[in-house]
């Protein structure tokens, strides 16, 4: 009698141990939670108490502004590792979900800061030069060819336009200096008749 409950009572205390051994959970991780990182890690690992199944664990990396920073995982015994896409600096979220050996799902994330984003793309200062580039050529040809042209034709228009003017001015005053003559000798010939009349 004292050997059956003995027994009994030794499956009354291995019946709880068996679904919490088989119930998973995150153990560690690199970064770890709430790290600050100044130089950016080639790749986020995850420690779990049991090995998870690659079929249903889902791991998902996240950057400011939701930028997805993360790659497909790589199973290695009960720890997982995800390749990391640095961005800009600031709080990155890696969340995870994995299947515990008795089908409860566990889920949760692990979070770290990076203090030091990557440097902007070089693409910036192509750009500024490219544009500099492409528009001192399109300035030269407008600029020299087209305006060369208008000027040569407004000072060709400009001299013929002077040259009728002196023209003009030039026979103005040959009428004025005929005129002038001639009434000189009207004037004069009134005089010498006036002088003859009077003799």
């Amino acid at each position: 009698m004292p050997v059956v409950i003995g027994v009994a009572f030794g499956v009354s205390l291995l019946a709880p141990a068996t679904p919490a051994a088989a119930h998973n959970e995150l153990t560690g991780s690199d970064p770890s939670n709430g790290a600050r990182v100044a130089t950016a890690p080639t790749r986020i690992q995850l420690r779990f108490l049991a090995k998870p199944d690659p079929a249903t664990t889902k791991i998902t990396v996240t950057g400011p502004d939701n930028v997805v920073a993360g790659g497909p995982p790589a199973f290695a015994g009960s720890r997982v590792n995800v390749p990391f896409k640095p961005g800009a600096a600031g709080l990155y979220i890696v969340g995870y979900q994995v299947t515990s050996g008795d089908g409860h799902p566990v889920k949760g994330e692990v979070r770290f800061t990076l203090t030091t984003g990557t440097a902007a793309g070089p693409s910036a200062t192509p750009s500024v030069g490219g544009t500099a580039a492409t528009g001192s050529p399109s300035a030269g040809p407008s600029t020299v060819g087209p305006s060369s042209a208008p000027t040569g034709s407004s000072t060709a228009s400009a001299v013929p336009a002077a040259s009728q003017r002196s023209d003009s001015g030039s026979r103005w005053w040959l009428w004025a200096l005929g005129g002038l003559v001639l009434l000189a000798a009207l004037a004069a010939g009134l005089v010498f008749r006036r002088r003859r009349g009077a003799r």
